[in-house]
């Protein structure tokens, strides 16, 4: 079952982690170990790619891209991300390209997950499959809560900034 709202980000991925364990799920075979260097790159905003990716040693960081002109580009940190913690796991439900650029922090060992394999994997063993799901989906909603207040923050700065704030 997934952790509740007041877990940390390492109990919400637990599920994940133990798949890691699970025998019928193979290291080689549905997953590898990806070790790297600091400031390395994992993946960039706009990739192709449909692998999951557990933090199991290191740190990461989210960036993302934010042109201000034509000729200026800025490409903050919105999240770092420790051991226990997972992204890229939008990959598996959207078919997109990759949403935000990750950069590893400091050393970083991570255990990639096939996509395809993965949920090949989660149909085939409902009893894993379901509360892997329902954690996922309880990362997403948590992320995408965190998104909104972000994004009124960022409005309402913009309206004091104008001095808008004052005629409302």
């Amino acid at each position: 079952m997934p952790a509740g709202p007041e877990a940390g980000p390492a109990a919400r991925a637990a599920g994940l982690f133990q798949l890691l364990e699970h025998p019928g799920f193979r290291e080689g075979v549905h997953w590898r170990r990806l070790r790297l260097g600091p400031d390395a790159t994992v993946f960039s905003e706009g990739d192709e790619g449909r692998e999951v990716y557990l933090v199991l040693a290191g740190a990461v960081r989210v960036l993302g891209n934010v042109d201000l002109d034509q000729e200026r580009r800025l490409h903050p940190g919105f999240s770092d991300l420790g051991p226990g913690e997972v992204f890229g796991e939008l990959a598996l439900f959207d078919h997109q390209p990759r949403s935000a650029t990750v950069t590893t922090v400091a050393p970083t060992e991570l255990a990639v997950l096939e996509g395809e394999r993965l949920l090949a994997f989660l149909d085939d063993h409902p009893e894993v499959g379901y509360p892997i799901f329902r954690e996922l989906i309880f990362l997403l909603a948590q992320r995408l809560r965190q998104a909104n207040r972000r994004v009124f923050s960022i409005f309402a700065w913009a309206l004091k900034a104008r001095g808008i704030d004052r005629e409302l």
